[in-house]
């Protein structure tokens, strides 16, 4: 997913945190033996290049001390045809039967990092691969890996006979800034979707901050709806959670209002519309100017001027038009767009689907 490195953030967040209780559950830390990731999910790095992948099924985020396999023979990362079917082809396996689950980039490697699922059902089992600026791909090792670990304490209960099991959403997106980690995901409380701040090295996780939103499409207030993509920004000085819904709400969260135990609505600031599910999004500048881009699945990539963040009025009413709020433009040229990241100042990274083979590309920034 991405890199954010934002200032600004500590009094306020240091203040917010220490008023949430944390709960009983326990950070635990093993260094003999390497992690046992049942499923491997969202990624998001520390500036020093720790890598948290969430393991959903097993309610669970890992932080995975990468060490020299953080760096592979030549900084940055290479585009590669058709990455799908050569990480199956090393894993001995077809592309129909792996599944690229998030894609991220080293904080100074500026390698590539790719997670995957092999197989289906109960037998998928977890992979993590890392492309060089050679396009060499390689495997990493997980075992005698240094890592720690933090379980999630109210997660929902996996339903593997659902259509589409809950705890599946139990983490949707991470971001990391000044020391903390920033989940989104479900619970099994009755106001569902959850904001959690969790400081590393992991020690405790409280139950998180119910939020609510009103998405203007729906006409409606939603609080089972889980954020599916996030990032950390600063609005007139302030620490904000900028974050995305299906169908397609961007909204803002002060994170001075996200304790824990509490119920918060946050501020609808555009309606990009319906029948959309948004997957990944960066923040990068240009001609002096801040933008958001971010991925979806069905309305291709967005790009968001985030100048009237500050100012935009809320949207607390149902709208009749299909988009509402804040504008964004198409990218015409970015098209398939199934995980997204920043490689560097000019470039992103993503995995783009392609008459069927999945492509890791390098693309300007737009």
């Amino acid at each position: 997913m991405r890199s954010v490195q934002l200032k600004l953030w500590g009094f306020i967040v240091l203040v917010v945190i220490t008023s949430w209780a944390p709960s009983s559950a326990r950070a635990i830390t093993d260094n003999g033996v390497g992690p046992a990731l049942t499923s491997i999910g969202p990624l998001a790095f520390a500036p020093d290049g720790t890598l948290f992948a969430a393991d959903n099924q097993a309610a669970t985020i890992y932080g995975l001390d990468l060490a020299a396999q953080g760096r592979g023979a030549v900084p940055g990362a290479k585009g590669l045809d058709a990455i799908d079917q050569k990480i199956a082809a090393m894993l001995g396996t077809g592309a129909r039967e792996i599944a690229i689950t998030d894609l991220a980039v080293h904080p100074s490697s500026h390698n590539a990092f790719v997670a995957v699922m092999r197989g289906q059902g109960a037998t998928a089992a977890p992979a993590l691969f890392r492309v060089d600026g050679a396009g060499s791909i390689d495997l990493i090792s997980m075992q005698s890996m240094k890592f720690s670990k933090l379980e999630l304490p109210n997660a929902p209960a996996a339903n593997p006979n659902a259509r589409r099991s809950a705890r599946s959403d139990a983490v949707t997106d991470m971001a990391f800034t000044d020391g903390r980690l920033w989940i989104a995901g479900l619970s099994s409380e009755e106001f569902s979707s959850k904001l959690r701040s969790v400081s590393y090295p992991f020690s405790t996780i409280d139950r998180g901050t119910s939020v609510e939103i009103f998405h203007g499409n729906h006409g409606q207030l939603e609080t089972r709806s889980p954020v599916y993509t996030f990032l950390p920004y600063m609005i007139n000085n302030q620490p904000h959670l900028i974050a995305s819904y299906l169908c397609t709400p961007l909204v803002k969260f002060a994170v001075s209002s996200l304790k824990a135990g509490e119920k918060v609505r946050g501020t609808t600031i555009a309606e990009l519309g319906a029948g959309n599910r948004p997957l990944d999004m960066i923040l990068y500048k240009k001609g002096g100017h801040e933008f958001l881009l971010m991925s979806n699945n069905s309305r291709g990539v967005m790009k968001i001027p985030t100048d009237t963040f500050g100012s935009a009025s809320p949207i607390t009413a149902p709208v009749s038009s299909e988009t509402a709020g804040i504008a964004y433009e198409t990218i015409a040229s970015m098209k398939g767009i199934e995980q997204l990241d920043q490689l560097d100042a000019q470039n992103s990274i993503v995995i783009a689907r392609d008459a069927g083979a999945l492509n890791l590309q390098v693309v300007p920034l737009p």
